[in-house]
């Protein structure tokens, strides 16, 4: 099954994170298939920065979302501009 999750990098007390999609049976910060995006959870203003269409046709081909990406994903949608 393929899943969109969170892969951190980074250093000690400093977390980034990348937003993958991935296997389910690869380890956490192992082998991906695309990177879709970053958050920076340590910015104030938007430490996120996703590609949005990549995100829609992963969850349009079966890959689920994990509830903390899920969150990202709704918060990315609301504040991109509608046109």
């Amino acid at each position: 099954m393929v899943v969109i999750r969170l892969a951190r990098a980074g250093t000690k007390k400093k977390p980034f994170y990348r937003v993958v999609v991935a296997d389910r049976r690869d380890p956490r910060d192992g082998r991906f298939i695309e990177q879709v995006g970053t958050y920076d959870p340590r910015k104030q203003a938007h430490g996120l920065a996703l590609v949005v269409d990549r995100v829609d046709h992963w969850l349009g081909h079966g890959a689920q979302a994990s509830e903390t990406v899920g969150h990202l994903i709704k918060r990315a949608k609301a504040a991109a501009p509608k046109a």
